[in-house]
């Protein structure tokens, strides 16, 4: 989907469908009442008549209009003008879209970027249409021997009363790179586990290192071993196809500045190893490398913005597979950083593989590490599908993080990570277990990485149940881009 934005008056806007916004009550968003001005008030007489009410979640298709060069009108109900917030005005965007999906529009204008939203500006309600115009349009049945059609829909242009400004177009072609960035990481998360392998992992960073100039390094299974990584490559022992570690480097801010390392958890299949999980929805465990998925889509997104930062991608990437080499309940291995641990649940591997990547992520020197996975079930029962885990050694950081997923409506929320906790890790024979018990299990998690994350600054996103969706609606959400993306334009706004 294309999406453009200029300066154009509703009545005059040549398309095959012009959206507007109607208040219960029968008021009239600014862009609907200059249309009703120049068209001798039929859309006040059409509300008059009832055929509009106003109400969040109506609308109504008005086939043609006298007096106007667009082919049809849709109105949309915003519902009660006291009460529209962000959540109305994303609620209206979904409406609006699932409508014209509905029809043979093949574009549309949209005039909604000067709906008064409190606490929200115009950067974000162009931000918001773009993500939620590219989702709509989304479909994941590539593999199916007949897809369905593509969306009809290809092309929505903003319309605003004003020339919009650089801000207003930087914001557009933002938002642009965070939906291929999402669509990146939705494209990956859905992938079988017999097709999205580690070494397809590797092969798509290699082909968006050519596409966009970045520095690809791919390490093999030797390499990892002679780094001292057995943590990591525990996991794979069991596993037919071989590990993988690696690296994407952009480089577009000073070569002083210090990089933001993202560290994406890779698991391509997890069937929990020796400590089998329960085959129901276990083919859901395809989405356990959502973090790294993510971190691709971020580095596209970032790479399409011509951001002015340094960032490097870290993705340890293996399968979780039960045979007779791979570890078992009581084995012991080392990690890169030379802390024994001991496996006593060979299910809880997102660990293992992501604290060798943590200490192999301090080589690059960084400012800040964010470790991205989708790590526990426990998380998903402190916080459903709403908002992920955020973890930091810096709340300073944890601010900035979850500032940025408050903006860009993907959500975080601040969970503990205190030194109470780290106890529960205590092993009789290693430096530390792999678990820590049933209670607190996000936690513990996180208290097992920050272990190997001390000389930096640096914070952990849980999202095993925000990167993708069960049931009639399965499928990868692209979470956490948004949030990762913004937080990256915050930093480069804030230094400029």
């Amino acid at each position: 989907m294309e999406f453009s934005i200029k300066q154009s008056s509703p009545e005059n806007q040549r398309s095959a469908c012009v959206v507007l916004g109607i208040f219960e009550g029968g008021q009239l968003a600014p862009a609907a009442h200059a249309l009703d001005q120049s068209v001798n008030h039929q859309l006040s007489d059409l509300i008059a008549r009832g055929d509009m009410t106003g109400k969040s979640g109506s609308t109504v298709m008005i086939p043609s209009l006298s007096g106007v060069t667009t082919e049809r009108v849709l109105l949309v109900g915003l519902g009660k003008p006291d009460e529209f917030n962000a959540k109305q005005f994303l609620d209206m965007l979904r409406t609006t879209f699932a409508a014209l999906h509905k029809t043979i529009c093949k574009d549309a204008a949209l005039y909604f970027t000067d709906l008064p939203v409190k606490d929200r500006d115009e950067i974000w309600k162009i931000q918001q249409i773009v993500l939620i115009g590219a989702e709509s349009a989304y479909r994941a049945d590539g593999l199916k021997s007949k897809p369905a059609d593509k969306p009809v829909l290809r092309k929505i242009l903003l319309g605003s009363a004003k020339k919009p400004d650089s801000a207003a177009v930087t914001a557009l072609h933002q938002a642009s790179a965070i939906a291929h960035g999402m669509k990146l990481a939705k494209d990956l998360g859905n992938l079988p586990g017999n097709i999205c392998t580690p070494s397809y992992l590797a092969e798509q960073a290699n082909k968006l290192a050519g596409e966009h100039k970045l520095k690809a390094t791919i390490l093999e299974e030797k390499d990892m071993e002679k780094l001292g990584m057995h943590s990591l490559l525990s996991v794979t022992h069991g596993s037919r196809q071989p590990a993988k570690l690696i690296t994407l480097e952009y480089r577009g801010g000073d070569k002083k500045q210090k990089p933001v390392v993202l560290v994406g958890k890779g698991l391509t299949f997890d069937s929990g190893g020796i400590s089998l999980k329960p085959g129901a929805d276990m083919d859901e465990m395809k989405y356990d490398m959502c973090g790294a998925a993510s971190v691709l889509g971020t580095m596209l997104a970032v790479a399409e913005m011509s951001l002015k930062i340094n960032l490097v991608a870290v993705i340890p990437s293996s399968e979780n597979m039960p045979d007779g080499a791979a570890s078992k309940p009581g084995d012991i291995v080392k990690s890169m950083a030379g802390l024994t641990i001991e496996i006593l649940n060979t299910d809880a591997e997102g660990r293992l593989i992501l604290c060798d990547a943590l200490t192999y992520a301090a080589r690059f020197e960084p400012d800040t590490v964010i470790d991205i996975a989708t790590l526990t079930g426990a998380c998903v029962i402190a916080l459903g599908g709403v908002a992920s885990g955020l973890f930091s050694n810096q709340d300073q950081l944890a601010r900035e993080l979850l500032d940025a997923g408050e903006y860009s409506n993907d959500k975080a929320w601040q969970m503990p990570l205190w030194d109470d906790y780290q106890q529960q890790l205590d092993s009789n024979f290693a430096d530390m277990q792999n678990i820590g018990g049933r209670a607190a299990g996000s936690v513990t998690a996180a208290c097992f990485l920050s272990r190997f994350t001390k000389d930096y600054r640096w914070a952990h996103l849980d999202v095993a149940g925000t990167a993708w969706k069960s049931g009639k609606e399965k499928g990868s959400t692209g979470r956490p881009v948004p949030l990762l993306t913004q937080y990256l334009i915050n930093r480069v706004n804030t230094t400029k």
